[in-house]
């Protein structure tokens, strides 16, 4: 049965936080001695299991050392998480508190694809994500997206049906797999345009009184 319920659901990086630091991942390749190139190649390569929660921060740091043949030792896994971490630290501060302004005319919730660890420190340096409906972090909920898995457990968390979500994120494949499972999607490129499809998603509410 249709309802007004409505829930914008938030991607995190290239929505409401910056992409990775330009430089850092030349600056973690220059760490293990190797060329960025090379490096990049590597920290992608290994990332699907460490996003989804099923490698810890040192197995991960441990298939990407390995993958260069670099030696594994705690001191330069340590180094090279914080530099991570770091790196994903930024958020959009015009567009957090634009997420937040529309929790009265909808309920705002997330779903990001990023490490257990990193998402501790982000929920420590980052209080208004306390205020949302809902947080979704794929190290903590054990899987990623585009997997639909990660779109039915906001569905299951928020007793919603997937009609009632508006998805956001700035990666089509994502918006595609969130669109199979039924919700609505939308690709995002810019907070104007961004207004303009939550503008006409937004049910308007109109008196019954005749």
């Amino acid at each position: 049965m249709p309802t007004d319920r409505r829930i914008l659901l938030f991607d995190l990086f290239g929505v409401l936080a910056r992409h990775q630091r330009l430089g850092a991942l030349g600056r973690m390749a220059a760490r293990c001695h190797v060329s960025t190139d090379a490096f990049t190649t590597a920290y992608w390569a290994c990332r699907g299991p460490y996003d989804a929660g099923r490698q810890s921060a040192s197995e991960y740091w441990t298939a990407v050392l390995r993958w260069l043949s670099r030696p594994v030792d705690a001191g330069t896994i340590e180094e090279l998480r914080l530099i991570d971490i770091d790196s994903w630290s930024r958020v959009d501060k015009r567009m957090v508190a634009y997420a937040r302004a529309l929790r009265g005319a909808a309920e705002v919730a997330l779903l990001s694809n990023i490490p257990a660890d990193h998402a501790d420190v982000f929920l420590a340096e980052q209080p208004w994500l306390r205020e949302l409906d809902h947080v979704a972090f794929s190290g903590k909920i054990k899987v990623a997206k585009p997997d639909p898995a990660a779109f039915h457990h906001c569905v299951i968390a928020m007793r919603a049906a997937p009609a009632e979500f508006l998805f956001i994120d700035d990666r089509e494949e994502n918006v595609r797999a969130a669109q199979a499972i039924g919700m609505n999607g939308h690709v995002f490129t810019g907070r104007d345009e961004l207004a303009a499809a939550i503008g006409a998603w937004l049910p308007t509410r109109r008196s019954t009184r005749r």
